[in-house]
């Protein structure tokens, strides 16, 4: 049976995907292990969680280890319209691991396109979002949806922060009878409220449900909205990356941070998200920053059970020796098996190794002792 992830280990992941960022123009972003806690302790809602860790530096300053990369990428930005800042990164940072409640050193490896954004920067970054998808697994699912546009339907209703959150988070659930709840206590018109109601609703394939979320528009805003998310779907097409692309509007967002498209990653075997991004302006503003920006996140946590798992093999070849066996005779034999394309490893015995095929030196020639090709 083919496997469901094609990465054997997060290095191939990291360096993988590295070359496609950089074979699109995005160059390598480094950073130091921590930063002021200050930068995390005034964004924890853009956080995945809200502990950090934490030491004192030697001149007294609270100082942390990163638990984010886009926060410190958002405050170093140059923030220059007429010259796009293209970056990738791939990164350690620290948080709180799901399964033990530990805190675990993670490799997080994502991009940022930050500058004056135009429908070909947010397709470009949507379109690497699906072609890393592609490069880690043949079975996966994009799902896309919208801020921009739920902000478009509560464009001129006064709510608060805590209602905003809450009719945020009926959507999100897809709690349709919550949402009618909401919408009659906070007085919100029955156009507005049908809209929101439907939102809840919108699931599946994009070509299929983008005519409903068309159905529903109301005014200028929410009609780019729809727009604009057509016009991703077409560059994607366009790049023959549309399969499995499903519009989603229970993928919403903090509306302090996010304003734009937004999606999720999924792959065939893997129960949580592997991959989030979205357009983030109102974070840059938050920095000062008058740039637009969009950017996604692989969370290679998520994959690394799935690439240990099944069927791998620790090598391709294990090539076996004894003592006084020609040197010659085993780089030979090594230097067939590389150009072969497969990994090799070489020993005397052979340990709990798990191998497809166990090659031993006899004189000058090899004898297979097992095959698992």
């Amino acid at each position: 049976m083919s496997k469901v992830i094609k990465f054997a280990d997060e290095e191939a992941a990291v360096l993988e995907l590295s070359r496609l960022y950089g074979h699109f123009g995005f160059k390598h972003f480094k950073m130091s292990k921590f930063e002021e806690y200050e930068l995390y302790s005034q964004n924890k809602d853009f956080l995945l969680g809200s502990s950090v860790i934490t030491f004192t530096d030697t001149n007294g300053s609270l100082m942390a280890l990163k638990p984010d990369v886009t926060l410190s990428i958002v405050k170093g930005s140059n923030d220059n319209f007429d010259v796009p800042e293209k970056v990738y990164y791939s990164e350690n940072v620290y948080r709180i691991d799901k399964g033990t409640h530990r805190f675990r050193e993670i490799t997080q490896l994502g991009l940022e396109s930050i500058g004056d954004l135009d429908d070909y920067s947010v397709s470009e970054v949507i379109m690497l979002a699906k072609a890393s998808l592609n490069a880690i697994s043949d079975r996966n699912i994009l799902d896309i949806s919208s801020m921009a546009f739920i902000l478009g339907l509560l464009d001129g209703i006064e709510l608060s922060d805590r209602k905003k959150t809450r009719l945020i988070e009926c959507i999100r659930t897809k709690n349709t009878l919550e949402m009618e709840n909401c919408c009659k206590e906070y007085g919100i018109g029955f156009e507005v409220s049908n809209a929101l109601k439907a939102l809840t609703t919108i699931y599946g394939p994009f070509e299929k449900c983008v005519d409903e979320l068309k159905a529903i528009s109301l005014n200028e805003k929410t009609d780019a909205a729809a727009a604009e998310l057509e016009t991703v779907y077409g560059y994607l097409k366009l790049c023959g990356l549309d399969g499995g692309i499903n519009l989603d509007f229970s993928i919403v967002n903090d509306l302090n941070y996010y304003n734009g498209v937004i999606f999720n990653g999924f792959v065939l075997g893997v129960p949580n998200v592997v991959l989030s991004g979205g357009r983030y302006d109102n974070l840059m503003r938050k920095f000062g920053k008058k740039s637009g920006a969009i950017g996604f996140a692989v969370y290679l946590s998520e994959l690394s059970r799935m690439m240990r798992s099944g069927d791998e093999y620790d090598v391709d070849t294990l090539i076996l020796y004894d003592k006084g066996d020609d040197l010659s005779a085993i780089a030979q034999h090594v230097k067939s098996v590389s150009e072969q394309g497969r990994s090799v490893r070489v020993q005397r015995t052979k340990g709990g190794l798990k191998c497809r095929t166990v090659l031993k030196i006899k004189g000058t020639e090899v004898e297979i002792i097992e095959n698992h090709d």
